[in-house]
């Protein structure tokens, strides 16, 4: 880990006594006196192009407490760490240099997997932003909101989390919806939508009367809220769920239920409802606030906010290529230890890689 991070991890973790009676329940900020915009046809006008990059992580990491927010200094550490892990992971890259060399994401240890691998990422193409997250101009330490910043226990023999993709090989229709290019990895679509933490946390909106469509960057997925309408009764459940919305004075409420089990969140899809609150609260920020709901999973709901800036761009076609390549290559690969075990155990062996 580099010194930079390292001292801004260190200050984190120690700056817990100093604000030990933050929590969750911060006291809000004065309301702003902002008005958004009107469309043509006059709903308050969410649209633009959006992103959700940030430090901050969806939970809240250790020695942090109840603490809802970091303190200036904190502040100030991580994202100035930021700048010189961007320096250090941009540097040329050695061709000869061994896999475990440094490359820029040693110093986090939510990028070790990214690059650890033949094949993995460098610092220098990873873009999962740079700055603490701000809702309400407090810099928040955690996206979820509950009282620990992470999400609350489950019920005994609530459904696991069904991990499609892990340690099975059989058939391509076995291995996870990101490695086959069928949807993004991370939720970046949701419901509740969240940053991947690594690339492609961008977003574009766009209104009519009687839809809301957001188009998101990763795998250009979109999705289709509709508004005014009622649920769906057909027992389909298409791969972002069935949204449907309404107007709350200036809040888009967005309320999506039918989520199919592959895009189960925490274990939680059957009977899973998902609420989320879109408000336009400044010229360049969009509030945005999910609340999560499965009485099979979780006692009471629960959930989280924070605020999409503007991107300074436009989304151009992802092109996932894992579908292509990666894949056939897995699959190859197991193809492989299957024929090497077989003919190990013909030989009176006790079998080949397992991986």
């Amino acid at each position: 880990m580099n010194r930079a991070l390292t001292l801004a991890l260190a200050s984190v973790l120690a700056a817990g006594p100093l604000a030990a009676a933050e929590t969750a329940t911060a006291q809000p900020a004065a309301k702003a006196a902002y008005k958004a915009p009107r469309t043509s046809f006059g709903q308050p006008d969410l649209q633009g192009y959006w992103s959700n990059s940030t430090l901050t992580p969806i939970t809240r990491r250790p020695g942090l407490g109840d603490r809802l927010t970091y303190t200036p200094e904190e502040v100030k550490a991580l994202e100035a760490a930021v700048v010189k892990e961007v320096e250090e992971g941009n540097k040329p890259t050695d061709p000869d240099a061994p896999v475990d060399a440094p490359n820029g994401l040693e110093s986090r240890p939510e990028f070790v997997a990214a690059g650890g691998d033949v094949g993995g990422y460098n610092r220098g193409w990873l873009d999962p932003g740079n700055l603490v997250m701000r809702v309400r101009g407090q810099p928040r330490t955690s996206l979820i909101t509950t009282k620990t910043g992470q999400p609350p226990p489950r019920k005994p023999g609530a459904a696991a989390d069904p991990g499609f993709g892990r340690d099975v090989y059989d058939n391509p229709e076995n291995r996870s919806l990101g490695e086959r290019c069928v949807i993004g990895f991370g939720r970046n679509a949701g419901p509740p939508m969240f940053p991947n933490g690594f690339y492609n946390n961008n977003y574009q909106i766009l209104q009519t009367p009687d839809a809301v469509v957001i188009h998101v960057e990763m795998v250009h997925d979109t999705r289709v809220v509709r508004l005014n309408a009622k649920h769906r009764t057909d027992g389909q459940r298409p791969f972002f769920g069935d949204s449907i919305g309404r107007w709350e004075g200036d809040t888009l409420v967005v309320e999506t239920t039918n989520i199919p089990e592959r895009q189960s969140y925490m274990g939680a899809w059957k009977n899973l409802k998902v609420t989320e609150r879109f408000t336009r609260v400044g010229k360049d920020r969009l509030h945005y606030a999910f609340q999560v709901e499965d009485p099979t999973v979780w006692d009471a709901a629960w959930g989280g906010e924070y605020e999409f800036s503007p991107l300074n761009g436009v989304i151009y076609e992802y092109a996932c290529h894992e579908g292509n390549y990666a894949l056939p290559g897995i699959l190859a690969g197991a193809r492989l230890q299957e024929k090497e075990r077989a003919e190990a155990q013909a030989k009176g062996g006790r079998g080949g890689a397992t991986d």
